[in-house]
């Protein structure tokens, strides 16, 4: 049995040891994750350069995981009477995103970010020769609505403000019915006057599991050390 002056070091020594297996478990569970954030860039990345296909059929169906990023294509016929310009930085600088109705010949709706114009041109009338008129076909990326707003910014569908692509908002602002819960980013291809510019999706996935992973078995590698330490020093 421990004397009374010696069990306090067996309580450090087991807190240590219980804090290298908690970072082991956090350390494998980062691990985890690099291979889960490897295998979804590698599917996204083979979607985004896969051949063009129609959208998913079945909207309810439709997910981040297996359809963000798709390859899509659709043609019908633009309504820019309803389009909404939402607030976008690129690397082109600040300006707005081109959101415009596309009326399809099954009769339903897909929003259509056409691309980027700077702040200087968001009046329609300024890039009339953009204004697509009769049947056109879109080719880009399906991309999942963004609900609510911005970081710290509501969209203000009243007053016309649009700090995000919230699909589901934007048609309701805009009168749209059978709308698909989707938007699609144009590619880049040329519009009529060069405005709007398509093709600027950024397709990047932050990936920082393995520092993370590295980090937490370092910390066990070191709370090891240091049990060890502590527990030579009551054997001495």
């Amino acid at each position: 049995m421990p004397s009374p002056s010696s069990l306090p070091r067996l309580i450090f020594t087991g807190a240590l040891l219980f804090l290298t297996l908690v970072f082991l478990a956090l350390g494998t569970w980062q691990v985890q994750r690099l291979f889960w954030k490897l295998d979804l860039i590698a599917r996204v990345d083979a979607r985004v350069h896969a051949a063009a296909v129609q959208p998913p059929a079945d909207w309810s169906a439709i997910t981040a995981d297996r359809d963000e990023y798709r390859h899509v294509t659709a043609t019908g016929t633009f309504d820019h009477n309803k389009e909404v310009l939402v607030q976008a930085v690129t690397e082109r600088g600040a300006g707005f995103w081109v959101v415009t109705p596309l009326s399809l010949k099954d009769g339903t709706t897909v929003l259509v970010n056409r691309g980027f114009v700077p702040a200087d041109r968001r009046d329609s009338a300024s890039r009339a020769e953009g204004q697509i008129t009769g049947n056109v076909q879109i080719t880009g990326l399906l991309r999942i609505t963004e609900p609510d707003g911005a970081f710290l910014r509501s969209n203000d569908p009243q007053n016309g403000r649009w700090y995000s692509r919230d699909v589901a908002a934007i048609a309701k602002a805009a009168g749209l019915a059978n709308t698909a819960p989707y938007f699609i980013d144009a590619d880049a291809t040329p519009n009529p006057g060069g405005l709007p510019i398509g093709g600027l999706t950024i397709v990047q996935f932050r990936n920082s599991h393995l520092v993370y992973a590295l980090t937490w078995f370092a910390m066990a590698l070191m709370s090891t050390g240091a049990a060890w330490f502590v527990y030579r020093r009551r054997l001495s």
